[in-house]
């Protein structure tokens, strides 16, 4: 069940232009955190409705958030500093499936961050893909300690592969075998990944990132269309089966 906690900050520091990492001292909500899962933010009394933001890390007693600066919200979030306190809603949502073997995590953006936290608690490997070297580079230091293999891809080919993470997938699909995928980011390059599983008949699981009210399924603002008919993505979700909320046949269907 879901809980408010006080937790105080530790650290709220920029790691690339707008992106931020805010970590914070709550042992009850680290050990209780699931990969996948997030958190509703009350961000100060000004803003009437908690932003959700994925968990990237929670060992230690100390839960780590990525976010972007993007609206007054989050700007405001970005202007605190350690010493002070945050109201935090958790944990809320499902979570990753715990599977044996190796899995690929593959993530754009910010999508990046329950993969980080997924990277913590499975044995993976984790395909990155960012706009510019300074939106790879410092996910690249976040899970190196946790995966075996690093793989990454840039829009403006300023940094290691040019092009979009599933563009590489192909390739690195085909040099080990995997377990499942499990992926986030932007939705086209989900059901890129979705696809490309489906053809190597490899499960995947892909987590939705919606706007969300309260986070506790009542005000129905996150709804999204399933081949199960409306599913909300903070209480049904935000990981659903691909297969459930994609639809697209295989080659193998096709013949």
């Amino acid at each position: 069940m879901a809980k408010t906690f006080n937790a105080k900050i530790l650290s709220n520091e920029a790691v690339a232009e707008k992106i931020f990492r805010l970590t914070v001292d709550a042992p009850e909500l680290a050990e209780n955190a699931r990969a996948g899962q997030f958190v509703q933010v009350k961000i100060s009394d000004e803003f009437t409705l908690r932003r959700p933001l994925g968990i990237a890390s929670a060992s230690g007693g100390r839960v780590k958030i990525f976010y972007r600066a993007v609206g007054r919200g989050t700007e405001t979030l970005s202007a605190k500093k350690a010493g002070e306190f945050l109201n935090i809603l958790g944990t809320l949502g499902n979570g990753y499936t715990l599977r044996n073997g190796k899995i690929l995590l593959v993530g754009g953006g910010m999508g990046l961050a329950p993969l980080l936290c997924a990277a913590e608690k499975f044995s993976a490997n984790v395909l990155i893909g960012g706009r510019t070297k300074a939106e790879v580079t410092f996910w690249q230091e976040e899970f190196r300690p946790h995966v075996e293999k690093i793989f990454v891809t840039t829009d403006d080919g300023s940094y290691a592969k040019k092009g979009f993470v599933i563009d590489l997938l192909p390739e690195v699909l085909s040099a080990e075998n995997y377990s499942a995928i499990y992926t986030c980011g932007p939705e086209i390059m989900m059901r890129g990944v979705a696809r490309q599983a489906l053809e190597k008949n490899l499960p995947c699981e892909v987590s939705f990132e919606k706007r969300m009210a309260c986070g506790l399924g009542a005000c129905l603002s996150c709804s999204i269309d399933t081949v199960g008919g409306r599913k909300k993505v903070c209480k049904d979700g935000p990981i659903f089966d691909a297969k459930e909320v994609f639809e697209f046949e295989s080659d193998n269907q096709k013949n």
